[in-house]
């Protein structure tokens, strides 16, 4: 796999600041927000995007979904967000490093999943 920014985040290389993390995972604010809250929960080990991941992965991808409550309690947010996972070019995945956005801090609805998560 290609090194990419969010393995360059993960391992230190960029000095960021960590909304959380743990020994699996980091999460970091977006850079460019599409909700009020916009944080990626990246993995810090490298898989491209999540339909590559294995049998493997599973205590990882788990891991990921128990972390994002836990960031969503310190945030104070947990009753309220959206959880995407954005796979491949074609399913908008800009940066291939799998990583899962929470979008909070505004209403979101089921119809607007059809408009995409600007909706």
């Amino acid at each position: 796999m290609e090194d990419t920014i969010f393995g360059k985040i993960t391992r230190g290389d960029i000095p960021t600041e960590f909304v959380y993390e743990d020994e699996h995972c980091v999460a970091i604010n977006d850079i460019h927000p599409m909700a009020p809250v916009h944080v990626l929960v990246i993995p810090r080990k490298p898989i491209p995007k999540l339909a590559d991941a294995t049998d493997e992965d599973q205590a990882l991808l788990g891991h990921l979904m128990l972390a994002v409550g836990k960031i969503t309690r310190q945030l104070g947010v947990s009753e309220g967000f959206r959880l995407v996972v954005n796979n491949g070019e074609g399913g908008g995945q800009t940066v291939f490093h799998l990583h899962l956005h929470i979008l909070a801090g505004r209403d979101f609805d089921e119809a607007s999943l059809a408009r995409g998560i600007q909706g």
